[in-house]
């Protein structure tokens, strides 16, 4: 009889069996996991090397992206920017000219030097000429010839170089030399343009939108490259990293939605969104409470949390519901 009651108790048992396994093979509806909220940082630091005139911002304060919160000595730089401006200006009046020609008043003047060499070369040839004659029927020196010659000879050398001056003037300037110009131009601008982007240097401004959580700089100390000025917390976008084992990571896709809650607000839950899934296996991180846990492989998880009203904080442990339907 007892047998009976068992086999009876079995087969009424067995659908039930059935359908907890095939639950169990199913897609994992939700993915639970806790983890420690913290904030994206952004180390603010300067490009140039300079004294500190001014801070504009106290710990605390909360700035927008594009507002200024150290102003640098720039006395130096804006003699630099002075001078490459000035520079570029010359540039491009030497271009200018080289582009628009000789003036009109050159022009005149090389053609009126060229008029006379040329009236001094005919008087030089016929002077010669008829010294030549005399000295041909004995009425003149040979010294006199070779004095008219060189006279001749003179005359004509001007005569040729004022032609060559007034061709210049209207040729002005060879192709090369045009592009020499506008190379020099580009060369003097790019000074120019270097030398305005060191002065904007001087203002230091917010990389993001946040709190300003930590200032490691004073009024008449010097700024140096790549040393830190101050740090901005994004209030707004939290980051929460939690850890999934292996079984469950093939639920978790990019993209996901995921509920976060903390004990600060337990009525009340944020929105989240999965944006990193780690490509490696890694030990449970030694915050988890257990050490059972800590040896397990897990996979890292990240959420970004919207906390458009600032009401969650780094540091504030959370728990994560992660829907993967």
């Amino acid at each position: 009889m007892k047998t009976e009651m068992k086999e009876i108790q079995y087969i009424l048992l067995l659908p039930l069996l059935l359908l907890i396994a095939c639950s169990n093979s199913g897609n994992q509806e939700k993915i639970e996991a806790s983890g420690t909220i913290e904030a994206q940082q952004s180390y603010v630091s300067s490009k140039i090397s300079a004294e500190v005139r001014d801070i504009l911002v106290e710990e605390g304060d909360l700035v927008e992206k594009g507002d200024t919160l150290v102003v640098l000595d720039c006395s130096k730089y804006d003699i630099q920017l002075k001078q490459a401006k000035a520079g570029a200006s010359q540039a491009e009046a030497q271009l200018k000219i080289l582009l628009n020609g000789a003036r009109i008043e050159d022009l005149e003047l090389a053609e009126e030097k060229l008029a006379q060499a040329e009236a001094n070369w005919m008087l030089a040839k016929k002077d010669y000429e008829r010294i030549e004659k005399l000295r041909k029927s004995g009425s003149a020196t040979a010294k006199q010839l070779d004095d008219a010659e060189t006279r001749l000879d003179v005359a004509l050398a001007q005569y040729n170089s004022a032609k060559a001056a007034l061709q210049k003037l209207k040729n002005w300037s060879r192709p090369e030399e045009i592009e020499a110009g506008k190379a020099s131009l580009t060369q003097a601008e790019a000074a120019e343009e270097l030398a305005s982007e060191v002065v904007s240097d001087c203002y230091i401004t917010a990389p993001i939108s946040g709190i300003v959580t930590q200032k490691t700089i004073e009024i008449g100390e010097l700024a140096t490259p790549g040393a830190y000025l101050s740090v901005i917390s994004n209030q707004e976008k939290l980051e929460l990293m939690i850890y999934v084992t292996e079984p469950e990571l093939g639920y978790v896709k990019i993209g996901q939605k995921a509920r976060v809650s903390v004990d600060s607000y337990p009525d009340e839950s944020f929105n989240g969104e999965v944006v990193f899934i780690s490509p490696e296996a890694e030990f449970t991180p030694k915050n988890i409470q257990t050490k059972e846990d800590r040896v397990k492989l897990v996979y890292g998880v990240k959420l970004i949390i919207e906390n458009p009203d600032r009401a969650l904080k780094p540091g504030m442990p959370a728990d994560a519901v992660i829907e993967t339907n």
